[in-house]
Order: structure tokens, then sequence, then C-alpha cells
């Protein structure tokens, strides 16, 4: 497990967020990430969850005044996993690009055929 303070953690995360282009973050909805240092109980090695409904979902009945779809990053599961710096910055570009992916509507499953994984 490598240690990082919180901070540089909620950096590596915002670092991430300024790599995707600016055409896809122009096309981000009302949504917030947010970083958290536990995953959910009952998935406690998980490293990030989109909660909301994807761009491709949304009807004429999501309003202007929903609350934000959530991206979370998990701490305390990714520096588990992770033995460098550099270890959690990719981890961390890693997890980001694949839960913005949720909000575009792409699952998992097209995720790994694109490599994502």
């Amino acid at each position: 497990m490598f240690e990082m303070p919180r901070a540089e953690f909620e950096d590596a995360v915002r670092d991430a967020l300024d790599e995707v282009p600016p055409e896809l973050t122009a096309l981000m909805d009302n949504v917030v990430v947010l970083v958290e240092d536990h995953a959910p109980a009952d998935d406690p090695t998980l490293l990030g969850l989109y909660e909301g409904i994807p761009l491709t979902e949304r009807t004429s009945f999501y309003a202007a005044g929903s609350l934000p779809d959530r991206i979370t990053i998990y701490r305390l599961p990714t520096l588990e996993i992770c033995e460098t710096r550099d270890d959690v910055v990719e981890e961390v570009a890693i997890t980001v690009v694949h839960e913005i992916a949720h909000h575009f509507g792409i699952d998992d499953d097209r995720l790994h055929e694109l490599g994502w994984d």
C-alpha cells in the first residue's frame, strides 16, 4: 500500500480530469466528481463509482433542476493496490476515464473491449 495524503490524492484526481479532452468535458452535463476515503461496505475494493442517469438515457423528464450525477473516486482502495506515486496517478486516471465513460452511457463490457480494465 502506498501512502498519500488526501490533498495530494485530490490533486491527482484534478490532474486526471484536466487530461480529459475539452471536447468531452464540454459535453458532460450536471455531474460532480468527489473523493471519498472508503468504498461502500458491500464492495470495499471498488476504486470508483458513477451514480446517476447516463446522458444516453436522459429523456425529456430529466429536469434542469435535477441533482447532479456523482462520480466518486475512492482513495484508500486505490492506494491499497498501488506501490508508487506514479501507480496512483495512473490508476486514478484510468478510474476517472472509466467513470466518465459511464456518464456517457458506455458500459463495463464496452470499456473492457476498448482496453479500459
